[in-house]
């Protein structure tokens, strides 16, 4: 499914990519926050020794940056999004609507939901966006 990207996740892409050398695939423009979604298998590239490529993509940008690796199928990138969050098993079930049951550490539950549920509000908006899931509920 293919993303439309506005011309300020463009440029945010473009600088994101000269920072760290990976082309992100999608760039979501939070209030006060970017969220990149690069190619599976580069998150450690991107993020940099010790964190320094995203610290710099970071300072130049003057916003927090989160960054989600992409996945070949919906169930994975659900469980990406959700991340640092502990996540044992996503289900995907397609009746009217698509909704990803993701199974998460009870001690991580506050982590994939995110303070104020910015988390999973982010994970639902990139999963609708790549996967065209509807919803994400945590079991």
């Amino acid at each position: 499914m293919p993303v439309t990207l506005s011309d300020e996740a463009r440029r945010y892409i473009a600088l994101f990519d000269d920072e760290t050398d990976v082309p992100a695939i999608d760039c979501l423009v939070d209030e006060d926050r970017l969220v990149f979604v690069v190619p599976a298998g580069t998150m450690g590239q991107a993020i940099g020794p010790g964190g320094d490529h995203v610290a710099r993509v970071e300072s130049a940008l003057g916003r927090d940056v989160t960054i989600v690796e992409n996945a070949d199928t919906a169930a994975n990138f659900v469980a990406n999004a959700l991340a640092p969050a502990a996540v044992y098993n996503v289900t995907i079930s397609e009746n009217d609507t698509t909704v990803a049951y993701a199974e998460v550490d009870a001690d991580d539950r506050g982590v994939a939901i995110g303070k104020g549920g910015r988390r999973i509000d982010l994970a639902r908006r990139l999963a609708k966006r790549h996967f065209d899931v509807d919803e994400i509920e945590l079991t």
